[in-house]
């Protein structure tokens, strides 16, 4: 096993082309992270699917159950007033995107225009793209909100929502003609406008397009469409209260169990000291061969130039993009690119450290016998670790901060093959490839110049910051120091991908059900 000089040439060719890249990089990667700053987080999203799911489940039939029964599952999944629940947390989303709204208007040099066209070049393209959806967002909790507060009775405050929509000039047509057909369902006398069926169909789902068409029928008399309506909406009310239940109820238990295992483990650790669990490998470094050099050159090129700047470069120039991509077409885009990217950072790895095979004990080990216990309790131990800081992280935002964009994609993503890319490239692809990247060779590797504990800090920053969200940085700081701690006690890299696999399956599974409908 040779050794790499540490007094080569500070003005050395590869040192040159290396500080080039990272300036390059330096400035792409902070670009996207400020950028990131004025994009909204998924996390109102999820909110309102849940809701949605809230109000679907609170048309559920429970006359064939005790009402004791009945009385226990209703408070306990839909609350003692699920409507007036909704309508709070409708008008909380919609403050939020109204002052993200605002302030990305007023942010940097005005440059945001009261529309986001190409009047405003100087103004990125993703930015643009945000605050557009941002705006269809607040004109889409209008007309819903309407909806909520007529079912309360609240007729007055629902006309006044809908007749904003009806007479503003920057709405998008099609929420606009909904709008007008709901203030016309609503209104004394009430009336049912040509094509209403067509718009209620189209631009609203969910309990929302129960209740707009349940008016419109009893408008125009339709007496069997609106039973036979009602019947579909009972059918699916007790579908979405059991996906409730799975929602709500798992991840309950499992932060359960992950308190549990996190008050047994410091528990053990007050009471073995050295021989606990946590104590187990916690000072003992990697043997590296070789120096910061290499660390800075996979780091550099082998993940962030490749990945973030090359790839892209390439791909564009071949005319290849999501706009114009069907479904499968953009999760078939995503899975390639990412296994592209992989392909290419595993190879500068490769090739960065092949002079020092073979390698020292312990470097990229695998056990498939082992890895098991500790993959499956790191992950019960990141649950409420994780859900903690998302409160937090929520109250930091304020929905503001940007998302991964896959999230936003699987939730709203219908087809089965796309899915399966999509899960594909969440729960293999990525852990494998980041678990190789960022645990099997990063972190041991600062271990030659850091305490192991700095260096599960500073390999958790970097992969934290790798995924380009700022309201990502903190969540994913503390799921990649659960992850190097997980590796550095078992020397295993089975369990960081294993748990890295499940965190990103379940989310995904979650989100599967959140969007199912």
């Amino acid at each position: 096993m040779s050794v790499e000089p540490e007094t080569s040439s500070p003005f050395s060719l590869r040192r040159i082309i290396l500080g080039v890249l990272t300036l390059l990089v330096a400035l792409v990667i902070g670009q996207a992270l400020v950028n990131s700053w004025q994009e909204p987080q998924i996390a109102s999203r999820l909110q309102l699917y849940q809701t949605d799911l809230l109000l679907e489940a609170s048309e559920w039939d429970s006359s064939t159950l005790p009402e004791q029964s009945v009385t226990t599952i209703r408070q306990g999944l839909l609350g003692n007033d699920p409507i007036q629940t909704s309508l709070q947390q409708y008008q909380e989303v919609k403050a939020t995107a109204e002052a993200n709204l605002e302030a990305s208007q007023n942010s940097g040099d005005g440059a945001m225009p009261g529309l986001p066209t190409d009047e405003a070049p100087q103004v990125p393209k993703r930015l643009r793209n945000a605050w557009q959806q941002q705006q269809q967002l607040v004109q889409q909790l209008d007309m819903r909100i309407g909806l909520l507060q007529a079912e309360r009775g609240n007729l007055k405050q629902a006309q006044a929502a809908w007749s904003q929509l009806s007479q503003a000039a920057d709405v998008q047509p099609g929420i606009q003609q909904t709008a007008q057909v709901l203030s016309r369902l609503w209104q004394e006398p009430a009336q049912v406008m040509p094509e209403a069926e067509t718009q209620v169909q189209t631009y609203l789902d969910g309990w929302f397009r129960y209740r707009a068409l349940e008016r419109l029928y009893q408008v125009a008399g339709d007496d069997a469409a609106r039973e036979a309506l009602l019947a579909q909406e009972r059918d699916a009310a007790e579908q979405t209260l059991l996906r409730l239940a799975v929602i709500g109820i798992l991840p309950f238990l499992g932060g359960l169990a992950g308190t549990a295992l996190l008050l047994f483990v410091v528990l053990q650790r007050w009471l073995q000291r050295e021989q606990s669990w946590l104590m187990t490998n916690a000072g003992v470094t990697w043997d590296t061969p070789w120096s910061w050099e290499i660390i800075w050159q996979v780091l550099i090129v082998g993940f962030f130039f490749l990945g973030q700047i090359f790839l892209p470069l390439i791909l564009g120039s071949l005319g290849l993009g999501l706009a114009s991509l069907g479904s499968r077409g953009r999760a078939l885009y995503a899975t390639l690119y990412y296994l592209l990217m992989a392909a290419g950072g595993l190879a500068v790895l490769f090739f960065s450290i092949r002079a020092y095979r073979p390698l020292p004990p312990d470097w990229f080990r695998i056990d498939w016998k082992g890895g098991w216990r500790w993959g499956l309790g790191g992950y019960l131990a990141a649950l409420p670790l994780m859900f903690g800081i998302s409160l937090v992280n929520q109250q930091l935002w304020q929905g503001q901060g940007g998302s991964n964009p896959l999230l936003q994609t699987v939730l709203e993503e219908n087809d089965a093959i796309a899915l399966a890319l999509f899960f594909f490239t969440a729960a293999i692809a990525a852990p494998v490839f980041e678990e190789i990247l960022f645990r099997g060779f990063l972190l041991p590797s600062l271990t030659r110049y850091l305490p192991v504990s700095a260096a599960i800090g500073a390999s958790s920053l970097l992969f934290a910051t790798a995924h380009l969200s700022l309201s990502e940085v903190l969540p994913l700081t503390v799921l990649g120091i659960v992850l190097g701690t997980i590796y550095t006690r078992c020397r295993n890299l089975l369990a960081p991908i294993l748990l890295h696999s499940a965190w990103n399956s379940i989310t995904m599974a979650g989100l599967l059900l959140l969007g199912a409908g």
